[in-house]
This record gives structure tokens, C-alpha cells and sequence, in this order.
């Protein structure tokens, strides 16, 4: 169904939008939707029952969101103060030459937006923001807690055999379940340790990664336990996306540790 088949007089609803951006954005939720909505990013009309109404600004101000979040892996703070230069005309760039620009097309030969709200402001790009792309986009950090990964699978998909598996258990670096199964993230973490045994690395060496890895884990979540314990509905939603974001900065920050100390220590 066209996005003009979904659209009612009184504006859309949130399943109908849900089906517009599923297409470009996969991972879309009505959660990740209403998350948005109460770090004010966007504004929907309610109806006197309550009920969200969004118009076609509103979902192009969710695309502008959305794609910035995903190619640009720019904070939530950062987006919002963009739609804020936007809003205010301190910035001059439509959420149309916004997705338009991330899907590498001309703004200016392209058909305009049905709802003038959401039209170009004007033709000059917005001020650049002093942010560092991360390498690691929060979307990365989302983890389906239904995949379950047996033994035997484990150990033909990451390439080792039981003594290997074993040892990485020991040393604390992979961590079944309670029924014995694995997660998905223990076929990369077994495949990567493979790798790395090859250099020399036993597992036990490896510790010194896992424990790095629990403190950086303890920081992010110490600063996400006071949002999770809001009143509102949404704020596990709001404290799972902070975690996301700061565990994927985490992890750039600690890329661009790690090759400056390396360069160092090859005398560059």
C-alpha cells in the first residue's frame, strides 16, 4: 500500500507509518517510534481518544532521524539539535534533501513532497556538527534473544572442535545458557578467537579483552540504570537506546585507542 493509500484526513496512525519506513529501515518498531517521540523528536496530533496521528512532515522528520542514526551514526542529542537549527532556520536543509542526499540523489530533480511542510527550506547545507562518525553504528548492537545456537552448530560454524570450546568456556569468554544453548554472538566470538590462536593467542590471553570489555559494560550500564527506572511506559526503550549509543562509541573510541597505541609501538 502507497504511502497517499494510508493517508486519512485525520493524518496517519502509527502501524500505518510503521509499514512506510520498514522498507528503508527494517528495524523500525512502534517502540523505536514512540521512543522517539518522547526524546522529542517528533510531534504527532493526538485525537481526543489518544491516539497518534502523524502527517507526512512527521515521517519525513522520521526518516531524517532515522537515516542520520544509521549512516551518519550520529547521537540522538546531535539530531535533535539539527531538527532544532531546521526548525529554528539557523539551518537551511529540508528533511527532503536530507533522505535525498543519503540515497544519493538530486534534491532538485526530484517530485516535491506531498505536504509543504516537509518541502526544502532552502538550497545550502546545513552547518557541519563537531561530531566523529563512529564506526560502529548503534543498529549494530541490537540483539535478537531468539536465535539459539546448539552446541554442535556452534562448533561447525565458527570452524573448532570441542577442546577449543571448552577452553573458552574456562576462561569465561563464551557463556551458555541455562538449557545449554549459545547465543549468536558466540559464533563470531568463537570464530575471532580461532583466528587470533593462530598468532599464538591461547585462550586464557584473551581474558584481558573480556575483563576490558566488563568494565566498559559496567560504565555504559551505570549511566543507563537511571533512565530505565523512569515511571513512563517508555523508558526501557529510552535506556536500551542509550546503551546502544554509547556501547558503539565505546567501541570506536577503543578502535582508535587501539591503532594509535599500535602505530606507537611500530615506532610511526
Amino acid at each position: 500500500m502507497t504511502g497517499a493509500a494510508q493517508w486519512t484526513r485525520g493524518g496517519m496512525s502509527i502501524g500505518s507509518v510503521l509499514d512506510l519506513l520498514r522498507p528503508d529501515f527494517p528495524d523500525i518498531t512502534i517502540s523505536k517510534i514512540r521512543f522517539l517521540e518522547s526524546e522529542g523528536l517528533i510531534s504527532p496530533e493526538r485525537t481526543p481518544s489518544g491516539y497518534r496521528r502523524f502527517s507526512v512532515a512527521d515521517v519525513e522528520r522520521l526518516r531524517f532521524v532515522l537515516t542520520a542514526q544509521r549512516d551518519q551514526y550520529l547521537p540522538l542529542k546531535v539530531i535533535k539539535e539539527q531538527l532544532e537549527a531546521i526548525d529554528s532556520g539557523a539551518a537551511t536543509l529540508g528533511v527532503r534533501e536530507a533522505r535525498a542526499r543519503a540515497d544519493g540523489v538530486d534534491a532538485a530533480g526530484a517530485g516535491r513532497a506531498p505536504d509543504s511542510a516537509a518541502a526544502d527550506i532552502g538550497p545550502n547545507p546545513p552547518r557541519r556538527l563537531g561530531v566523529v562518525p563512529g564506526e560502529i553504528s548503534p543498529d549494530e548492537l541490537r540483539f535478537d534473544h531468539e536465535i539459539r545456537v546448539t552446541r554442535t552448530d556452534l562448533l561447525d560454524r565458527a570452524g573448532i572442535d570441542e577442546k577449543f570450546l571448552t577452553e573458552l568456556i574456562r576462561a569465561n569468554l563464551i557463556t551458555p545458557g541455562a538449557a545449554g544453548f549459545f547465543d549468536a554472538e558466540a559464533v563470531t566470538l568463537a570464530r575471532t578467537a580461532k583466528a587470533m590462536s593462530e598468532f599464538g593467542l591461547e585462550a586464557r590471553h584473551l581474558r584481558a579483552f573480556k575483563l576490558a570489555a566488563d568494565r566498559e559494560a559496567a560504565m555504559v550500564a551505570q549511566i543507563a540504570a537511571p533512565i530505565a527506572k523512569g515511571r513512563d511506559a517508555d523508558a526501557r526503550a529510552r535506556a536500551e537506546e542509550t546503551v546502544r549509543e554509547l556501547a558503539a562509541l565505546s567501541l570506536t573510541l577503543h578502535t582508535s585507542l587501539v591503532k594509535t597505541s599500535v602505530r606507537a609501538a611500530l615506532g610511526g
